[in-house]
C-alpha cells in the first residue's frame, strides 16, 4: 500500500488513549482502552470475538472451555464480548458462560440483527438477548447489512426508548465498503465493525478517516484472518526490533498494528484458549507503535 501524505498527518495527531487496571492477580500491567467517541465512554481495546469459537453446540466440556476464557478475559480485564445470530450457538454458550461468572457489571455485550425480514428482527433480537440472559444489549449492529435501510431505524427506536445504547452496523472481508461509507455519510450510528489487519489493510484509505471525522466507533474483526495469519506466520522469525513495541509473539505483534491506528475503539480476537486470550490480552499493555514504526511493521510482513 502507497504511503501517502495523507496518511502521514493521519498518525501525526495521536488519538487520546486511556488506561484501566488490569485485574489479574500477580499483573501489574495497564490495559489500553479507547473512548467511544459519540459518549466518551471507555472501554477496554481488547475485546472476545465468538465467531466459530463458541459454536459448540450442547458439547458440556467444550462450552465449559468457552467459559474459562470468558473467566480469563474478564480476571485480565475484557469487557466486550461480540456475537451473532449467524453464529450457530455462540449466543447460549455466551449465556451458559455468564452466570458462571455471575455476569460480570462491566459487561459491554455486542450483538447483532441478522434476517432479511424486518418483521422478524424485533423477535431475533429478544430471542438474542434470551440467550445471553442479558437485560439489554450495549450495541446492536445490522449484520453484514442485511435489510440495514429497514433495521436501522427500528435499532434507533429502540436506543431512544432506552433498550440499547448503542447503533452500528457492520461487514467483513473487505465487503461492500462503498455502502458502508454511505452509511456512515448519512445516519447517526455509534459503530462500524470492519475487518481490519496488517494485511488487509483497505479500510486505512477511506473508512477508518472517515469514522474519525463523524466521530464513530470502529470495532475491528478478523484480526488474524481467522487465524490464517497467524499460521502462515508461524514459522516465520519476528524482526529483532519487535521488542521496541513489547510484542515477543505474532498475535502481540499484529494487535499492536492494528490498536495503534487512533481509529480503532476495539478489536474482537476469537479464540478457545486461555492462553490465547493472555497473549492477546497483553497486546493491549506497554508501548504502541508510531506512523514510522507502523509503516516499518507492514513492510517486514509484505516482504516475508
Amino acid at each position: 500500500m502507497k504511503t501517502t501524505r495523507r496518511r502521514v498527518i493521519q498518525f501525526g495527531a495521536a488519538a487520546p488513549l486511556l488506561f484501566v487496571p488490569m485485574s489479574l492477580r500477580a499483573q501489574s500491567k495497564t490495559l489500553l482502552a479507547r473512548s467511544i467517541p459519540s459518549t466518551g465512554e471507555a472501554i477496554p481495546a481488547i475485546g472476545l470475538g465468538t465467531w466459530i469459537t463458541f459454536n459448540v453446540g450442547d458439547d458440556i466440556e467444550l462450552r465449559k472451555e468457552c467459559a474459562a476464557v470468558m473467566e480469563a478475559f474478564f480476571q485480565l480485564g475484557g469487557r466486550v464480548i461480540d456475537s451473532s445470530p449467524m453464529y450457530g450457538s455462540s449466543q447460549e454458550v455466551i449465556g451458559y458462560g455468564l452466570p458462571k461468572l455471575k455476569v460480570p457489571s462491566g459487561l459491554f455485550a455486542a450483538d447483532k440483527v441478522w434476517t432479511p425480514s424486518p418483521a422478524h428482527g424485533p423477535q431475533q433480537i429478544e430471542q438474542s438477548r434470551s440467550f445471553w440472559g442479558i437485560p439489554r444489549f450495549d450495541v446492536l449492529q445490522v449484520h453484514n447489512l442485511v435489510a440495514w435501510e429497514a433495521h436501522l431505524p427500528a435499532l434507533f427506536e429502540m436506543k431512544a426508548q432506552g433498550k440499547l445504547r448503542y447503533v452500528g452496523i457492520t461487514t467483513s472481508e473487505g465487503r461492500r465498503h462503498d455502502l458502508i461509507e454511505k452509511i456512515m455519510r448519512s445516519e447517526p450510528i455509534d459503530f462500524i465493525q470492519v475487518t481490519y489487519n496488517i494485511i488487509d489493510r483497505e479500510v486505512e484509505d477511506r473508512i477508518l478517516p472517515l469514522a474519525q471525522d463523524r466521530g464513530i466507533g470502529v470495532i475491528v474483526n478478523r484480526p488474524f484472518q481467522q487465524g490464517e495469519l497467524t499460521r502462515r506466520l508461524e514459522g516465520e522469525a519476528l524482526p529483532e526490533w519487535s521488542g521496541e513495541i513489547g510484542s515477543s509473539t505474532w498475535a502481540q505483534f499484529i494487535l499492536k498494528y492494528i490498536l495503534s491506528h487512533p481509529a480503532v475503539t476495539v478489536t474482537i480476537p476469537a479464540t478457545t484458549r486461555v492462553a490465547h486470550v493472555r497473549e492477546n490480552l497483553s497486546a493491549a499493555s506497554g508501548p504502541m507503535p508510531d506512523q514510522s514504526m507502523r509503516l516499518r511493521m507492514a513492510e517486514y510482513v509484505r516482504d516475508l
